[in-house]
């Protein structure tokens, strides 16, 4: 049995990713970690921002987003069944630091090409050039 790693951002392609990841470990019998990361430029910007309160934890505010998405798409009894990792750091980095040792890195596409990948980046492309397993990219 082996691991299944899926980017979960929320997007609409990320949960299409989701299922199909799910869909696969029910098939394979491998186990799989749904990967949501985060990242804001420095860690003196929430405390610069007039209002933000000193409590402010994107870690947890992350988690939940993850924990939610997950119950929306899976319901909750899929849900559990899903691990869920939330990391601070560059999206395709993470990915492809949690898909070291995986059978399949699984991420979903948005459809950026071109000039607009260019600009935006892509986490899709750059996990496909650089991942240490297979990957699947899921598109809409």
């Amino acid at each position: 049995m082996g691991r299944i790693v899926v980017g979960v951002d929320g997007s609409e392609s990320s949960v299409k990713a989701l299922h199909w990841a799910v869909r696969q470990g029910e098939l394979t019998g491998d186990t799989v970690e749904a990967v949501n990361s985060w990242e804001y430029p420095a860690t003196s910007w929430a405390s610069m921002m007039p209002g933000m309160p000193e409590d402010f934890d994107p870690q947890a505010l992350a988690t939940v987003a993850l924990t939610e998405t997950l119950e929306e798409a899976l319901g909750a009894q899929g849900a559990a069944a899903v691990s869920k990792v939330v990391v601070i750091g560059n999206p395709a980095q993470s990915l492809l630091d949690r898909a070291e040792g995986a059978n399949l890195l699984v991420v979903g596409a948005r459809g950026y090409s071109g000039l607009k990948a260019t600009v935006l980046g892509s986490v899709s492309l750059h996990v496909t050039q650089h991942a240490p397993c297979p990957v699947t990219v899921v598109r809409g």
